[in-house]
């Protein structure tokens, strides 16, 4: 197996604003070796999330994750298969998801919230990365424990049509709430509503305005938002909260690309004259729970209750470009990486 080579995507450039192609490249090393504790991963796919933007910044690092440094292979989740192990938790075929780099091989000791999957055979392996993976309990934990839907209550959800959003709306509506997304183009709201089941759907770039078009579809005030993005879209929804309104704050788009912090929001006394709650959270705060979230996932998934979208690019060159592409507003959904196939027999 030494001799097999390992490709990394690494990171060319700190990005400055939107990433671009050019910020990222392909090398080849040699395929590293397990040392005592240590498993060796074949990633099947390569998990795509935006979250990861803020640390390749030049000089990111907060105490939570570490920034990422130049010609090194990006962090990021992968799904893969142990090929070779000398960690006794591990075994050669088992299948895991954690946190390591975007590569086709990868060395892990089971940190890094590595887990291992008892993945059903009737569901693609890919949503193990998206709707019942990182993605579905980033939503589904935000949900449950601070969002709270109610059966009859009005749910707002920023970037409904991504990874996360579009999950979390989808909970939402389980829930018997009434649903209201928020997306980029016209083409994704009719899909939110068409495909996803949304009641409704609000393209916050038409003519209409963000503020006239929540004055309109939520004129009864918002009980639940579920905040993706931040900035000037925060700011907005909390001049429509109803009283005892649950604010979800699940991540910051709006100042991922930014090179100078995003100014506070002007409506933050919302919160106290409509006795809301703001609260932020950290889907690993919940690792033990992981299997029986994802269970009613899986349930719910297989019932028809939700649906896993999911786009999957072909190839680990393409990781950069698909990267890029997913901050231009160009897929719907989980979007993964595919690098392999499961070994059989």
């Amino acid at each position: 197996m030494s001799a097999r080579a390992n490709t990394q995507v690494v990171l060319r450039a700190h990005p400055r604003g939107q990433p671009q192609e050019r910020d990222f490249g392909c090398v080849q090393v040699a395929l590293p070796q397990p040392a005592d504790g240590q498993f060796l991963i074949r990633n099947l796919y390569l998990s795509l999330d935006a979250g990861f933007r803020q640390w390749m910044n030049e000089g990111a690092g907060d105490g939570y994750l570490p920034g990422m440094q130049l010609n090194q292979p990006v962090m990021g989740l992968v799904l893969g298969e142990v090929v070779e192990s000398r960690q006794p938790d591990y075994a050669p075929g088992d299948l895991v998801m954690g946190r390591t780099r975007w590569e086709s091989y990868s060395l892990a000791d089971g940190t890094d919230y590595m887990t291992k999957l008892a993945a059903d055979p009737d569901v693609p392996v890919s949503h193990y990365l998206g709707v019942l993976g990182p993605t579905g309990l980033t939503a589904y934990f935000g949900m449950r424990d601070i969002g709270r839907p109610k059966p009859g209550e009005t749910v707002l959800v920023s970037t409904a049509a991504g990874a996360v959003g579009s999950v979390a709306a989808q909970i939402a509506r389980i829930r018997g709430s009434r649903v209201i997304g928020l997306t980029s183009s016209d083409d994704k709201c009719r899909w939110l509503v068409d495909d996803l089941g949304l009641d409704a759907a609000l393209n916050y770039r038409s003519d209409e305005g963000l503020a006239a078009g929540l004055a309109r579809l939520c004129p009864d005030g918002i009980d639940v938002y579920f905040d993706n993005v931040g900035g000037a879209t925060l700011d907005t929804a909390l001049a429509h909260l109803r009283i005892g309104a649950r604010v979800v704050m699940c991540g910051g788009l709006a100042g991922y690309n930014d090179t100078t912090p995003l100014p506070g929001p002007l409506n933050m006394f919302k919160i106290i004259t409509q006795r809301a709650l703001l609260q932020g959270f950290m889907v690993t705060d919940y690792v033990a729970e992981y299997p029986a979230a994802i269970a009613e996932l899986a349930g719910w998934l297989k019932e028809g209750r939700l649906r896993g979208a999911e786009e999957v690019v072909e190839g680990i060159e393409q990781t950069g470009p698909a990267f890029c592409r997913m901050f231009a507003g160009g897929n719907r959904g989980k979007l993964v990486v595919h690098v392999g196939d499961r070994s059989r027999g």
